[in-house]
């Protein structure tokens, strides 16, 4: 039965739905917008109360100050008064502070006094990729500088022609840091293709995007039953005894990243042509797992992550495996319209209102204990802007892009 069967209109086209998204978005920039912004260069992280995290010496990860130039680029393009500086903020930080001068690519980490973390990670480097896309899109002045020179690096230390997908991670001096292939950096620098591809016109974006996806998810998570492994080995052999960071590498699986891939294959396949008919497939494959092996059937909410006899491991409850949820059933719904989706499209949104967003504080908890009560063992309060203000908007625009280019193309922002 289609999603207009006895569930009557989907929620994405009720005025009233995509109100109150535009509210929440809205909530979620007037929560971050001023109190991120460190007069010292980069963005603060926050505690629960949205009060700077050691605000006398904050560490700056490439990737928080990534994200920001990223969702500051979209209100800038909404219209949001104040979002260009920001913009400007975050991309001056990228390339005087986070870039190496000498030996190029990007470092993980800063504080006040330098480097913290000097090492070149595949994830940080894809989070610049879709921070410089993303203000290209919203017109800013260097973005094509940072474009060129993050591909460059990617394509000449980072890429595997052997594989089709990109190593990990190098020490400062790029002395290759062996062992490990992961499927998460990957993930992440296929949503940066898309962007760049979208930004620039440049096919070459595209077609390295389809060779991840082709590697992680129809071969390696269709040999998994589309679950989708997270660690290998050099060869891209499975690891699944692999024990790495709860944040980054959590051992196991971890059925949002399964959600958050269901939405980049449908993405993939619409700026494609529709030429690989195993994409809508896979996606539908990947969101019914998530559902079927991740969902917490009694207390609600996805467990973070499973064990390899799909029995949940870390129990908890994360904001973005819910955030990357909604995105997911939202681009279900458009390409493949049934009632299952539009249920789960609902079920989630449902979840997310009644136990993750703060009312009192603003933004939305991070992290809950398996009884949906907040918490703080991974995360130390509301750090991030990125999976909660896409999951706002991306039901609002059309499902065949990126945000940058629905808002762009739609006319209406």
């Amino acid at each position: 039965m289609g999603a207009t069967g006895h569930l009557g209109t989907a929620w994405r086209k009720r005025d009233y739905h995509r109100q109150w998204l535009w509210r929440e978005a809205n909530r979620l920039f007037d929560f971050f917008q001023n109190r991120t912004f460190n007069p010292l260069g980069g963005f603060h992280e926050l505690d629960a109360e949205g009060r700077p995290i050691n605000p006398g010496n904050p560490v700056r990860g490439i990737h928080s100050t990534a994200r920001m130039v990223h969702c500051f680029s979209i209100g800038s393009l909404l219209g949001r008064p104040g979002s260009d500086d920001i913009v400007d903020h975050g991309m001056k930080y990228l390339w005087e502070k986070h870039r190496d001068h000498e030996r190029g690519g990007y470092h993980w980490s800063l504080d006040n006094a330098g480097l913290l973390d000097a090492s070149k990670q595949g994830y940080g480097h894809a989070f610049v990729l879709l921070a410089a896309s993303s203000a290209k899109v919203a017109g800013h002045p260097d973005a094509d500088r940072m474009i060129a020179d993050v591909t460059d690096v990617l394509e000449t230390r980072f890429w595997d022609d052997r594989h089709g997908a990109i190593a990990e991670e190098f020490e400062a001096d790029w002395t290759p840091v062996p062992g490990y292939r992961g499927q998460n950096s990957n993930m992440h620098l296929t949503e940066a293709l898309m962007a760049a591809y979208e930004a620039t016109g440049e096919k070459g974006y595209l077609d390295k995007a389809v060779s991840i996806a082709d590697l992680i998810i129809r071969r390696r998570a269709g040999e998994n039953g589309f679950r989708v492994p997270e660690h290998f080995d050099e060869n891209w052999v499975l690891d699944k005894g692999y024990q790495g960071n709860e944040m980054f590498r959590p051992s196991g699986t971890t059925p949002g990243h399964w959600l958050e891939w269901a939405r980049l294959i449908l993405q993939l396949h619409a700026l494609g042509g529709g030429r690989h008919a195993w994409m809508p497939e896979a996606a539908k494959a990947l969101f019914a797992q998530s559902i079927a092996l991740g969902w917490d059937k009694e207390k609600g909410g996805f467990f973070y992550t499973l064990d390899w006899n799909d029995e949940p491991a870390k129990r908890n409850k994360l904001w973005w495996p819910m955030a990357e949820g909604a995105g997911a059933a939202a681009f279900l719904c458009e390409h493949l319209p049934d009632d299952f989706h539009e249920t789960w499209y609902r079920r989630i949104w449902d979840g997310i209102a009644r136990h993750f967003l703060d009312q009192d504080r603003g933004g939305w908890h991070e992290e809950l204990t398996e009884d949906l009560v907040p918490s703080y063992t991974l995360f130390a309060g509301k750090g991030d802007l990125y999976h909660a203000l896409q999951a706002c908007l991306i039901p609002l625009y059309p499902a065949t892009g990126s945000l940058t280019k629905g808002i762009v193309e739609s006319g209406v922002r």
